[in-house]
């Protein structure tokens, strides 16, 4: 009995008596001098693998053979280049409905082991079952539901085609049906279109990582103006890689324009529902990123008629405005403008001269009328109606007799009239007897010229 190194470098107790005790406890302990024998490297391989729990992992059955009780298994991965061997007791392959046959999708539990005598690592096969069509779907449509609830199918992320793309990126399987279709149908509509064609394999293990490298390859070419992604149909198997999560992801995070053209109408792979558009088919696809020339062509003639329709239009329009314009009496005999002006200014200076005339006249009425009343007022027009003025002749400032006290007897007078003045002596008061002898003798007088 002897002692050998585990894993982690403890040792243990070995039932191998040819073991030498001498033999490192670590592998990072041996030397050219003193090494493992392979045995001895071999048994804790076996020891840590087969510490390993059971797993269930998916993949395709391409080898099957049974011998005996066992049947032994190739299992390769759905998406890459990798393959592991398994093996079943026929128990557990007798719990199938359906036996396997090669091709088949299955699912299974299972334990990694290593054969000590050979050193080939294998898996015990402890369940297996088939993945049907509706386990794929229903596994598709886990994934549709979890990528579109982040968002990845949001209209709003979605990017507009060009008009007119001159460069298109078809991502397409090596000498296709489908991209004979895409390029035939493109020529067609539009001669001058131009492709950057990747062929890659567009099913089987490789081709979501062939599908993604070419895409971003495309996407990093800024003379690339949309890429279109297509496939002539299949199986639900074939279509797998469309709706495999990497290729939805790389797809919503490409800058380019991503058109989906897989020609499968039953069951839609996911990547319809992230690229920017949906075609139905490789065809379909062409016709919806190139315009039609010939469409075009008389687009543009029906345009450029309703353009010189539009014109003729708008310059018959003008033609009959400027006739308008033309045919009113200001621009058909502009003198008359001038005439009626002329008039105007006649007839405004005509009533300037009489209103002004109107004006000096009733100025001189007032002035007359002023002058009237301060003549009237005027101490000479009293005069001029047989009135005089007695002043004291020697009296002081000329005073004015106003009473007859204010000219006793003897005073002399002045007597003012309306043209020149007298002197005269003034003899008193003139009393009722004395102005009865006065009339009296004044009418003797006048009697006596008479006769």
């Amino acid at each position: 009995m002897g002692y050998t190194a585990t894993a982690g470098g403890t040792p243990v107790e070995s039932t191998d008596e040819s073991a030498p005790a001498s033999l490192p406890e670590r592998a990072a302990d041996t030397t050219p001098d003193n090494p493992w024998p392979l045995a001895l490297l071999s048994r804790k391989l076996k020891e840590h693998i087969e510490r390993a729990p059971q797993v269930w992992i998916e993949g395709q059955v391409i080898e099957l053979n049974k011998r005996g009780t066992n049947a032994y298994l190739t299992l390769r991965d759905v998406e890459g280049e990798i393959s592991l061997s398994a093996s079943a007791w026929s128990q557990v392959m007798g719990r199938l409905k359906e036996p396997l046959e090669r091709g088949s999708r299955v699912v299974a539990l299972v334990k990694p082991e290593m054969w000590l005598k050979t050193g080939r690592l294998n898996m015990q096969v402890r369940d297996i079952r088939p993945v049907g069509l509706g386990d794929l779907l229903a596994r598709i449509e886990r994934l549709r539901h979890a990528l579109g609830a982040e968002g990845l199918f949001s209209e709003s992320l979605k990017k507009r085609l060009p008009l007119l793309p001159h460069r298109i990126g078809l991502v397409t399987g090596r000498d296709s049906d489908a991209k004979k279709d895409v390029l035939r149908n493109a020529a067609l509509r539009w001669p001058a279109v131009h492709f950057e064609i990747r062929e890659v394999a567009v099913q089987g293990g490789g081709a979501v990582g062939e599908v993604i490298r070419a895409l971003r390859e495309l996407d990093a070419m800024p003379e690339v103006d949309v890429i279109v992604i297509a496939r002539g149909g299949g199986s639900l198997e074939d279509l797998l890689p469309f709706s495999d999560e990497r290729l939805v992801r790389a797809v919503a995070a490409a800058e380019t324009p991503v058109v989906s053209a897989i020609g499968h109408e039953a069951d839609r792979p996911i990547l319809d529902d992230v690229a920017d558009l949906r075609a139905s088919t490789p065809t379909d696809a062409a016709k919806r990123i190139v315009p039609d020339v010939a469409e075009e062509l008389s687009r543009v003639r029906q345009c450029r008629d309703r353009l010189e329709r539009q014109i003729a239009l708008h310059v018959h329009r003008e033609e009959q405005q400027l006739a308008l314009l033309r045919s009113r009496p200001v621009l058909a005999r502009p003198e008359e403008m001038l005439q009626a002006r002329h008039q105007d200014v006649d007839r405004l200076v005509a009533r300037a001269h009489h209103a002004v005339s109107g004006a000096v006249v009733r100025g001189e009425d007032a002035v007359r009328h002023l002058r009237a009343q301060v003549r009237a007022l005027s101490p000479q027009q009293t005069l001029d109606r047989g009135y005089s003025v007695v002043q004291v002749l020697d009296g002081p400032a000329a005073a004015v007799i106003r009473a007859p006290e204010d000219a006793p007897a003897g005073t002399p007078l002045r007597v003012r009239l309306a043209r020149g003045a007298l002197v005269a002596r003034s003899e008193g008061e003139l009393t009722s007897v004395r102005a009865a002898k006065i009339h009296e003798t004044h009418t003797g007088e006048e009697g006596t010229a008479h006769e």
